[in-house]
């Protein structure tokens, strides 16, 4: 997978009557790209893919990549809590041509041991030539992807990254013991500052979708060891990446795309739509 810094995990749009809006991905995704996002996750969480059919992610999947046309990778979320399910739809995506990884999740309702994570991992990473980026959240899921369960599936030849969003600690642990060619990305916006700080690829992001200029400008900041001022960068988004998640995701980040032109919708059940009051506070936080 080419070299990316910035993942910008794709929003769903959908129309009033709830069906994806498809007329909606081209501006959003054209500016994304002008934004630095250097890669997609789609059918994601911020997708709202617990809610997604299987034929409206194929959909999407097709209509992304109609507009991309090879410019970044994308990167779809192929994994659920049934190994069996996780591999087929693996399969098929493989069989696309057009999809660079799959992003599977720790399996999740089951809570399975570390031993059953691991077999889990594995039985999806053999099943086609896609590539599989690990997603560790035990904040949505429970169960975590312990320290050594990650660095064994490291060495499985076709899981090649994580998507982490526990801590700090764990990502350092990672840049320093995880092969060197092993993609390990933050998940978490927060942390986008210090996971590249340790020397972490990046960030999968939400907050990109309205913050991507500035965070790859603190990224730059980074690289360039102006840490002074890439630390200033980052006390001036965290609160706007409070405000983006002060309801569960994506329904803040909604507003504010809405509010920007971008025809994003509302959210599907059992999400809920911010409340006016709701929606007033985050539009007045991103405005500072």
């Amino acid at each position: 997978m080419k070299k990316a810094e910035i993942i910008t995990a794709l929003v769903t749009p959908f129309n009033e009557d709830g069906s994806v809006n498809f007329d909606a991905y081209s501006k959003l995704i054209e500016d994304l790209l002008s934004q630095h996002t250097d890669a997609f996750i789609l059918a994601g969480t911020t997708a709202e893919s617990p809610t997604l059919t299987h034929d409206e992610e194929l959909a999407i999947f097709e209509k992304v990549n109609q507009i991309v046309k090879g410019r970044v990778p994308l990167i779809a979320g192929v994994g659920t809590n049934d190994t069996r399910d996780s591999i087929a739809f693996t399969k098929e995506v493989a069989e696309l041509g057009y999809i660079d990884a799959g992003l599977a999740v720790t399996p999740y309702y089951n809570k399975p041991s570390q031993e059953g994570i691991y077999q889990h991992f594995k039985a999806i990473s053999e099943a086609s030539d896609l590539p599989i980026i690990l997603y560790n959240i035990p904040g949505r899921v429970i169960q975590e992807i312990e320290l050594q369960t990650i660095l064994r599936l490291a060495k499985l030849r076709n899981v090649i990254g994580i998507k982490d969003c526990t801590g700090v600690e764990q990502l350092a642990y990672l840049i320093d013991q995880a092969p060197k060619d092993f993609l390990i990305y933050t998940g978490e916006d927060a942390l986008a500052f210090h996971a590249k700080a340790l020397g972490a690829n990046g960030v999968v992001s939400v907050a990109s979708h309205v913050l991507g200029q500035q965070i790859y400008e603190m990224f730059d900041e980074l690289e360039n060891g102006t840490i002074a001022r890439a630390s200033a960068m980052q006390r001036l988004i965290l609160p706007k990446i409070n405000a983006l998640f002060s309801l569960p995701n994506p329904a803040a980040l909604k507003v504010i795309l809405n509010e920007r032109g971008y025809a994003v919708g509302g959210v599907r059940l059992p999400l809920v739509d911010a409340t006016t009051d709701e929606a007033k506070k985050i539009k007045a936080a991103l405005a500072k």
